[in-house]
């Protein structure tokens, strides 16, 4: 556990303390920010305060001793539900606000894994319970520089993977043979294997109307062929087959011919310039120093959609955190889904994905973005123009 960091996160977010819970294995987060790996299935609750300053104090029950023992600092014992209730204003004494992982109307799903019933709980003890969100961010979102190495590398191979998959769709199209969506999905993930790399599931492979699906995924079962005349939508996603390696995830499109129609045309147009000015919000925010939350990115992403009178046709957040899952535990993209507050903070990687979905056919456009020190930056390549197959 990196106690002085954490401490220091604490202080610079001006709390007491940050206030850790569980019960049957409910909080992932929490394990991991503790580095705790306990010994089996907590049956009883266990608490864990870490103050601003000072040692922290645990507090677990007398039927699981050594439940929080690995972790540094002065274990309370409890057995009564009084004694509960003793033993966590002991561990909070002089405190006013704490940090639990909590989200107030549950703007921020990702960190709501404390019951309503626990922080009620704290509550009634005097405390201001605060959100963790921020502190989560910090320590499951913020890549190492090892970390920027696998994605970028993933991103190399990604990449080739993506064009090697719209050569076959060119290929198989132009020559009239049999070609359905969930061969190019199986295309994708026999080359993955090959290329060192792995992933959750997907990819998305939709023709025509399942591009208007954000998340189709075709199977044997269900899924469509692809022609000559079709559009295309290819979302993957990946990361290198090795410990700590965090995922690269893109979307592109095309259209299986020579010519496509001018609503294909200006579609494009209209999800790749949103996703540009999204670009451009966090690039200038980032130069100039200036605070930055997800909800702002979704914002310029969506009012140039909705200028261009297609608001109604983007339905998901602009974009989402990037990390050792696809979907991070940082900052996403979005003031649509929910109001994300969050600060695009340094040292952390997320997509920007806008997308328009009509009856017909279907457009999203998503690249990766990484924040340094004093830098923003797209990941990998960009695409410029519909892909003509």
């Amino acid at each position: 556990m990196r106690l002085e960091l954490i401490q220091q996160e604490i202080r610079n977010q001006k709390l007491d303390g940050w206030l850790f819970f569980d019960h049957h294995l409910r909080d992932p987060l929490a394990y991991r920010v503790l580095g705790l790996t306990v010994p089996r299935t907590p049956t009883r609750r266990w608490y864990y305060l870490i103050p601003a300053q000072g040692e922290p104090v645990g507090l677990e029950h007398r039927v699981e001793p050594g439940m929080i023992g690995a972790l540094p600092g002065k274990k309370i014992p409890y057995s009564t539900w009084t004694e509960q209730v003793a033993g966590l204003r002991q561990l909070t004494a002089g405190m006013r606000r704490v940090a639990m992982q909590y989200s107030p109307m549950c703007a921020i799903p990702y960190v709501a894994m404390v019951d309503a019933g626990t922080v009620e709980l704290v509550r009634s003890l005097g405390l201001e319970v605060v959100t963790s969100a921020e502190l989560i961010q910090t320590f499951e979102a913020r890549w190492t520089p090892e970390a920027l190495e696998t994605h970028l590398e993933a991103g190399r191979r990604v990449d080739r993977v993506r064009a090697e998959a719209f050569a076959l769709i060119h290929e198989r199209t132009r020559n009239g043979s049999l070609l359905r969506e969930v061969d190019v999905k199986k295309f994708v993930r026999d080359s993955f294997a090959k290329a060192g790399l792995v992933t959750d599931h997907g990819p998305i492979v939709g023709a025509n109307a399942n591009a208007s699906n954000p998340h189709y995924e075709p199977t044997e079962e269900a899924t469509a062929p692809i022609r000559s005349g079709d559009f295309v939508l290819l979302d993957m996603w990946a990361k290198l087959d090795r410990p700590d390696a965090v995922y690269y995830d893109i979307t592109w499109t095309a259209f299986c011919g020579d010519t496509p129609s001018d609503r294909m045309r200006n579609v494009f147009a209209v999800v790749t310039g949103a996703r540009d000015a999204a670009i451009k919000r966090v690039q200038e925010a980032v130069a100039a120093g200036q605070a930055l939350r997800g909800c702002d990115v979704d914002d310029a992403a969506r009012g140039y959609i909705e200028s261009h009178g297609f608001g109604a046709y983007f339905t998901h957040r602009t974009g989402h955190s990037i990390g050792q899952e696809v979907h991070g535990n940082g900052a996403n993209m979005d003031n649509f889904e929910n109001h994300d507050e969050r600060r695009v903070s340094p040292w952390t990687c997320f997509s920007i994905e806008p997308g328009v979905y009509l009856p017909e056919f279907g457009v999203r456009s998503e690249i990766d973005m990484f924040i340094g020190d004093r830098e923003a930056r797209v990941t990998g390549e960009i695409q410029r123009e519909l892909a003509l197959l």
